[in-house]
């Protein structure tokens, strides 16, 4: 069992914010910016990969909610979905983690050599 799933059960206590009968959303423990909440549906998909139509219009609104709970909506925020090994998914359990907090830099995201890729 994936370390999210546990969270959902009750296993590995978070810092929740919101929580439904579908989603959930809890602070990031390691946080990148002010505000840095993940949000994750309860049933195990592993990735964006594997999500279909219906779940992804069922946590939009559930993001928005959240977003504004956390006082990002008029501010702005930064929505990122992380998929697979390349993607730099790190827990193979869709996620979307939800920046804000302060003005968001866009950083280089490449680690290898771009020159080496040629």
């Amino acid at each position: 069992m994936c370390i999210f799933c546990k969270i959902v059960n009750g296993e590995i206590p978070s810092n929740k914010i919101l929580e439904d009968e579908h989603f959930m959303a809890f602070h990031d423990i390691n946080p990148i910016a002010p505000v840095h909440i993940l949000i994750i549906p309860k049933v195990h998909v592993e990735c964006f990969q594997d999500v279909n139509g219906e779940m992804m219009a069922a946590i939009t609104p559930f993001i928005q909610d959240v977003a504004t709970k956390m006082g990002l909506d008029r501010s702005g925020y930064r929505l990122v979905t992380n998929n697979g090994a390349d993607g730099g998914q790190e827990v193979p359990h869709l996620h979307f983690h939800l920046l804000g907090g302060g003005r968001l830099k866009w950083t280089h995201l490449h680690h290898d050599n771009p020159k080496e890729s040629m």
